[in-house]
């Protein structure tokens, strides 16, 4: 990172090219330079996305409740909302998905998998069924892919298939990186080539690439947390399902549980007990982030 400080007088690289191969080399399954593209979080990478294959005229289909800044980014790019609903448990079947396609007919789809705010993880026929339907371009935004659950799929296995598939990442969550501002994503090099028409010059920073570059050389002590918050995670399932509570599955750093009456009750009484989660604006439910043990145990306690 000093070379990167002591030329600052410079612009960067633009195209990010050591980046851009340093993640190629995290994510694996045999991407290199020219499949990746990274930007000022996923945010930017998807409305990036939205720029160069939506727009006015088009129209973008997302399964909700689900991420709630990609119908924000359609809405600022000029792109037409549809907003499908998910299953009662927040899944998705294949069928459910394929029926939407052939109402709507989007340019582009979002799949959230693990979801927000949900935490449920999409099997991999889903996203298969909807890669074999869909007209345009199909994003997987996979934000809390690494907190997934042993067997749970990543869509990165279908991209040698499917050239309009997108699969968007964040160094956000596990890696802890949520002030670098950094999000990329996996595609077939000409989805790359294409965005890079619409990108702002020296969009990344030297700094945000020196420090997203030395943040996945330390991959191994950074995301060592992971497995102590899917420890937590895994517990909290088990403990509030235990205690007659519905839970959604979830792959993801969070858990979202049904409190059986008025959410916004529930959310005070918690903090009243010094306990401060997240209502999500689902009624009924409520989600909690997996911390440390003793994060849980006061959660658990305070619920209780």
């Amino acid at each position: 990172m000093q070379g990167e400080l002591r030329d600052l007088n410079r612009y960067p690289d633009r195209d990010a090219v050591a980046l851009r191969a340093a993640l190629a080399d995290y994510l694996g399954h045999g991407l290199v330079a020219a499949n990746v593209w990274a930007a000022n979080g996923s945010n930017e990478v998807q409305q990036q996305l939205l720029q160069t294959f939506a727009g006015p005229g088009r129209t973008a289909l997302g399964f909700g409740p689900s991420y709630s800044m990609h119908p924000l980014l359609a809405q600022g790019t000029g792109t037409r909302w549809i907003g499908a609903l998910r299953d009662p448990d927040f899944g998705l079947t294949p069928d459910a998905a394929v029926a939407q396609l052939d109402e709507h007919d989007p340019d582009v789809v979002f799949l959230c998998s693990p979801n927000n705010p949900t935490g449920t993880a999409l099997d991999s026929t889903v996203v298969g069924a909807v890669l074999e339907r869909a007209r345009g371009m199909v994003v997987v935004d996979e934000a809390y892919t690494e907190f997934r659950r042993a067997g749970t799929p990543t869509a990165l296995e279908l991209l040698p298939q499917h050239p309009r598939l997108v699969v968007s990442r964040t160094m956000s969550k596990a890696f802890g990186f949520a002030g670098g501002r950094l999000g990329y994503f996996a595609a077939d090099p000409a989805v790359v080539d294409a965005v890079q028409l619409v990108r702002l010059p020296y969009h990344l920073s030297a700094i945000t690439q020196a420090a997203a570059r030395a943040a996945v050389a330390q991959r191994d002590a950074l995301l060592a947390n992971v497995e102590v918050i899917k420890v937590q995670r895994d517990r909290i399932v088990g403990t509030l399902r235990a205690r007659g509570f519905r839970v959604a599955d979830s792959d993801a750093n969070f858990v979202l549980f049904e409190v059986g009456g008025d959410q916004k009750i529930v959310w005070q009484r918690l903090l009243d007990r010094g306990v401060l989660i997240r209502d999500v604006g689902l009624p009924g439910w409520l989600r909690v982030t997996a911390g440390t043990p003793a994060e849980t145990d006061a959660f658990l306690e305070a619920l209780t």
